[in-house]
């Protein structure tokens, strides 16, 4: 037997009368075509099909349009990152002379690239609060030709008035960008109130796993969509099929993670509320929210599964608490099946000087929380021996 012959491509998939359950893993880097013609029918859209997998593969479509779905949208592309849903949108719609007016409480790697990489490309920049119309409004320049905000900011959860600035946006012919990672399409779709573009880290609560790293974005035009999808592609910013895979199995479950999280959220807002040494609890389902009308209204009584609380005593209260609470990982992330317990002054918003962080409420003290799938009264007895010994740090 000659055995070059058995490796010689291709070889037909089996015959099957049935079909998976699931989807599977599909990792081809190339597709091969029938011919010139055929692949000119590809590229042209006259006939489906894939050639190369930066510029698209099964597992990633498959996963797109169950997100799509989601958010009721249509025509979204899977990144490798939500990070990388960010610059698609920031650098393929932008260019030098353009304008940006984002939320002043942006994720701190969305406000490193407002401030230091989209200057140095000529797009000009600034920011303003999100809870305020009027302020976002004053910020508008003639050459802004993009808002970008967060619906609930982080790390301080405030509500972005979001039919304010829709409505500002639509009557200024301005594209409206909606971060909608921490409320998630359970809570709202932001295209039903206004917004152009949506985007996600799917890493976080849609994956919900902590172990792949992707993100979303679609535009409701189909012009700007293919924009998104062209800069995409040329950069490279491409999703491997297995995190794509893995994300969409995550995604089935999504419903069911999110609403146990948001009732455990609920319960630790209430248990860490008036709590000797807690200065303060932020949680959009408290009626004590600076935004609890606003959070009811676009919310749809969803109020999430994220909550952040401060500490008396910085620094030192924080290390103590940290280091306390066994069982609770002290992690930069969020959306995960564990809580994850987060510190923006030490993590994503070390870049702030502290007056900067203090502008937007973050004290050494402030903590992030994203609620996971624990026990309740098992958490709560986490959180109970964090809290002593930060009151014994203080002294």
């Amino acid at each position: 037997m000659d055995i070059r012959k058995t490796l010689i491509r291709p070889v037909a998939m089996p015959a099957s009368s049935s079909s998976a359950v699931v989807t599977p893993i599909m990792p081809a880097v190339v597709y091969a075509s029938d011919s010139p013609d055929a692949l000119d029918a590809q590229y042209e859209g006259r006939s489906p099909g894939y050639t190369y997998a930066r510029e698209g593969h099964p597992n990633a479509d498959i996963l797109a349009r169950r997100i799509d779905a989601l958010e009721e949208m249509e025509g979204g592309i899977v990144t490798g990152s939500g990070m990388a849903a960010v610059a698609v949108v920031l650098m393929g719609l932008l260019r030098a002379g353009d304008h940006v007016l984002g939320a002043d409480q942006l994720y701190g790697r969305s406000l490193r690239m407002m401030k230091e990489d989209l200057p140095r490309m000529g797009i000009a920049t600034s920011l303003a609060d999100p809870t305020d119309a009027a302020a976002m409004e004053a910020a508008l320049r003639p050459e802004t030709k993009l808002v970008l905000i967060e619906l609930v900011s982080n790390p301080t959860l405030r509500i972005a008035d979001l039919d304010g600035i829709a409505a500002l946006c639509k009557a200024r012919g301005i594209l409206l960008a909606v971060d909608n990672t921490f409320t998630t399409p359970a809570a709202i779709a932001p295209v039903t109130r206004g917004a152009d573009i949506v985007i996600h880290s799917v890493t976080k609560l849609l994956a919900g796993h902590a172990d792949v790293t992707l993100g979303w974005v679609a535009a409701r035009d189909p012009e700007v969509a293919q924009r998104l999808r062209v800069f995409a592609v040329t950069t490279g910013m491409t999703a491997s099929p297995f995190d794509c895979w893995l994300a969409e199995r995550g995604l089935m479950t999504f419903p069911l993670r999110f609403d146990r999280a948001q009732q455990t959220a609920q319960r630790l807002s209430e248990f860490l509320s008036g709590r000797a040494g807690v200065a303060r609890v932020l949680y959009p389902g408290r009626a004590d929210h600076p935004d609890a009308a606003r959070a009811q209204s676009v919310l749809r009584g969803n109020p999430g599964t994220m909550l952040s609380f401060e500490l008396e005593g910085g620094r030192a209260a924080a290390n103590a608490f940290t280091e306390a609470a066994k069982g609770i990982a002290f992690a930069p992330t969020l959306g995960d099946v564990g809580t994850t317990l987060s510190h923006p002054a030490s993590s994503s918003h070390r870049a702030l000087t502290a007056e900067g962080r203090a502008a937007l409420g973050i004290s050494e003290g402030f903590f992030r929380v994203s609620l996971g799938l624990e026990d309740p009264d098992a958490l709560l007895a986490c959180f109970a021996d964090g809290l002593d010994a930060a009151r014994q740090a203080r002294g």
